[in-house]
């Protein structure tokens, strides 16, 4: 079995992405993660870009990595300048990692209108600057930058950059879709005939600005390259670099290769989100193989044929990247996908109860409420309609009033009145806005008899206008998301009122929290 080479690089050239920053503790967290997930090199950062990077590299030596190699990123030397003297190639050794990667100029026409080199000058640069590297006994990658725009316009000057990158000691030439502009054919049929004409191994580095850079990255290997470099997600500049979460699942589950560490490919999804809260991007729903919508089921007919055969909609097993099947509810969702969600619940299959359960979800999708995201709301009206539902709480009366303070900022205040344990409970809470205070005030109130309220907590709130036609007397639809120790759940609340719909996606939510706990402790 041939072992491809994973080499990231979200630290550097993933940190190049709009809006995505990482803090040295950030970039130490995300390599210790990295190295556990059995990727082979880490490219931490250029050296001589900023402090951080340069603190990085020290900083680096201290973990105890257990399988993964990390490399300083930086460029050929200067022209006119001597390779033991150009600061970059000083700060590439100082870095003191085992692996430098060099890039260097391919395209002729970067050569002369951005370097304002000679060709034959860059040829020089490029050898001396490995050469050098080698000499000081790291081992070298060569990043040939816009390799196949290069190779395009002028083929035999391409070839001669990398021939001159290889007799120098570069151990592995990476050809480089800088771009991101080449379609898989040509990166196939370029790397075909670059094997020929140049000895040793080669990589591959594509961008996503045509959306294929992944089958760029996995058309190039078809043709022989042994090392892919990309970044977790696919972040990075313009839009972004081959994902390595998809090339990973694609490389080892569908065309057999060698990657990671055995057993890691398990933790894909978790990385990959991992990654996201670091960077504090949103996760990509639909992304392949690890999105939460990757193996979430709609259409009655396919939450049918999933039921009676996992392979009739799903391409490989979820468990195999660390994913999980969903099956979502919708008025799309036929008694098969009823069935599958009761399933859950504990539920004997009833075709009345499904019936019901069915025309209820349709009806209340037809009044503007969507449980695929709300699909605590969902177990709780199963409770309801199975005559399983016991309230933990009676909700008597509720009151937002919101003023203008002395500084002229709103001040907010709820109250709340329910009753709970045979006691009528009255409170009263202010807060950052209505659902803040709402949230203070039930929480204040049930707190007393339910301790395990205190560990959940509130993460996002989302408004959705469901009948825009009808202006300000629209319906909202509000979804909550809250979690606890454990467990991520979302709630939703409909009304043309939208204190009434959170409300109401509010009040589903503590009620899931305690019948969640009361399940678990068996009460």
């Amino acid at each position: 079995m041939t072992r491809i080479l994973i080499y990231d690089t979200t630290l550097r050239d993933g940190s190049q992405g709009e809006g995505v920053h990482f803090s040295l503790q950030d970039k130490l967290l995300v390599t210790e993660r990295l190295d556990q997930l059995g990727v082979d090199v880490i490219e931490g950062g250029y050296p001589l870009s900023n402090p951080k990077d340069m603190e990085y590299f020290r900083e680096v030596r201290n973990l105890p990595l257990k399988h993964a190699r990390v490399a300083a990123f930086g460029m050929t030397r200067k022209k006119h300048t001597k390779p033991e003297e150009d600061a970059c190639l000083k700060a590439l050794l100082g870095a003191e990692t085992p692996i430098v990667t060099i890039v260097g100029k391919t395209w002729d026409l970067h050569v002369r209108d951005v370097l304002g080199a000679s060709l034959d000058e860059n040829l020089a640069m490029i050898a001396d600057s490995v050469r050098h590297c080698k000499q000081a006994g790291r081992e070298v990658y060569y990043d040939a930058e816009h390799f196949f725009d290069g190779y395009r316009h002028n083929p035999e000057y391409a070839i001669k950059t990398i021939q001159a990158a290889r007799e120098a000691g570069a151990d592995c030439i990476i050809l480089c879709d800088t771009n991101g502009g080449t379609l898989p054919d040509e990166v196939g049929s370029v790397v075909e005939r670059v094997r020929r004409q140049v000895d040793g191994a080669l990589g591959i580095h594509c961008h996503n600005d045509c959306d294929v850079a992944v089958a760029n990255t996995l058309a190039a290997v078809a043709k022989g390259c042994v090392h892919v470099q990309g970044t977790i997600n696919g972040i990075g500049e313009r839009c972004g670099n081959a994902d390595l979460v998809s090339i990973i699942a694609n490389l080892s589950l569908k065309l057999g290769y060698e990657v990671l560490r055995n057993g890691s490919l398990a933790h894909l999804t978790e990385v990959s989100r991992y990654v996201y809260e670091i960077a504090n991007m949103n996760f990509r729903s639909n992304q392949p193989f690890v999105g939460a919508s990757a193996f979430a089921h709609k259409g009655g007919m396919h939450a049918h044929g999933v039921a009676r055969n996992t392979a009739s909609y799903e391409h490989i097993d979820p468990a195999a990247v660390g994913n999980q099947r969903r099956i979502l509810l919708s008025e799309l969702s036929g008694k098969s996908s009823i069935l599958a969600k009761t399933t859950e619940l504990d539920l004997s299959e009833d075709p009345t109860l499904m019936n019901r359960i069915l025309n209820e979800i349709q009806d209340l999708e037809h009044a503007g409420y969507e449980f695929e995201a709300a699909e605590a709301s969902f177990h709780l009206l199963v409770k309801k309609l199975a005559g399983k539902y016991q309230p933990k709480f009676e909700r008597l009366a509720y009151r937002v009033n919101v003023e203008a303070g002395k500084d002229g900022l709103p001040v907010t205040e709820a109250t709340v009145k329910l009753r709970a344990n045979g006691e009528i409970i009255h409170t009263v809470s202010e807060g950052d806005g209505p659902v803040n205070a709402l949230d203070g005030a039930l929480r204040k109130a049930l707190q007393q008899v339910y301790p395990s309220l205190a560990e959940m907590a509130l993460v996002d709130y989302k408004v959705r206008v469901v009948n825009a036609r009808a202006g300000t007397a629209a319906k909202v639809r509000v979804v909550i998301e809250s979690r606890d120790r454990n467990d991520v759940w979302g709630t939703v609340g409909v009304s043309e009122n939208i204190i009434e719909a959170s409300w109401l996606a509010l009040v589903d939510s503590f009620e899931y929290k305690l019948f969640k706990d009361e399940t678990k402790t068996g009460k």
